[in-house]
């Protein structure tokens, strides 16, 4: 079940779905270097900028793109519990990005339901809600366990949108990985890019994006023009 504490969602008819690492938290570059230590440790040898354009897929993915495929499966597990432990010593560095909280908090305030479509693992969303601070703005989130697959498959942003009761047609997904817009696009729900994660304009608009900013804050000051401005006006005209 998608992990909530935040108000009901109610009779919304419309949301902005958001990723987290790398989106409303500073977390990205904190995520390639977790998962270069767990390839160090079992015994590969992964460039870092190879990881980091990576992050944002799930965990079992991020293998699979990364490492040989004739390797040992078997380890594969070992390899991502590395990952979650060297993640967890980050925990205390986490911070949330600029005008990542009043981004969620002007969304709320435009009638929209507003969820967290991460594929974090449970505890790790646990953190990384505390670093945003803005549980009274968020209608719903959701975990690996939510999901079958992990992104780019749209699993993750299914159950998004059936934790707020919202169809696709009325979404709009954030997101800073081109992994995140391969997601939305295949549920056709535009998708805007952020670059903040460490991915540029070109390849979120590549990937399908239909607007790009630099961070949460710049999002927000272009807020009423951006898709979510739109959506959030197209439902109170209805």
């Amino acid at each position: 079940m998608p992990t909530t504490e935040a108000p009901s969602a109610g009779q919304h008819k419309a949301a902005v779905l958001f990723d987290v690492d790398g989106t409303l938290v500073d977390s990205a570059y904190l995520h390639t270097l977790a998962w270069w230590q767990a390839f160090r440790q079992a015994g590969y040898d992964v460039p870092m900028a190879s990881i980091h354009r990576s992050v944002g897929m799930g965990g079992d993915k991020v293998l699979n793109h990364l490492l040989p495929a004739d390797r040992d499966t078997d380890a594969d597990d070992t390899i991502m519990t590395s990952h979650a432990a060297v993640f967890s010593t980050f925990w205390p560095s986490l911070r949330r990005l600029d005008g990542a909280r009043e981004l969620l908090a002007q969304c709320f305030d435009s009638g929209l339901a507003v969820a967290l479509a991460s594929s974090a693992r449970d505890r790790d969303l646990e953190i990384l809600r505390g670093a945003i601070g803005a549980d009274a703005y968020i209608h719903a989130a959701t975990s690996s366990a939510d999901a079958k697959e992990s992104k780019p498959a749209p699993d993750i942003l299914v159950a998004a949108l059936k934790a707020v009761g919202v169809p696709a047609g009325n979404a709009v997904y954030v997101g800073d990985a081109v992994w995140d817009v391969y997601a939305a696009g295949a549920l056709d729900i535009p998708a805007i890019g952020l670059t903040c994660g460490g991915t540029s304009e070109a390849e979120l608009r590549e990937a399908g994006a239909v607007e790009v900013y630099e961070s949460p804050r710049a999002l927000l000051n272009n807020l009423a023009g951006s898709a979510i401005g739109k959506l959030a006006a197209r439902v109170r005209g209805n």
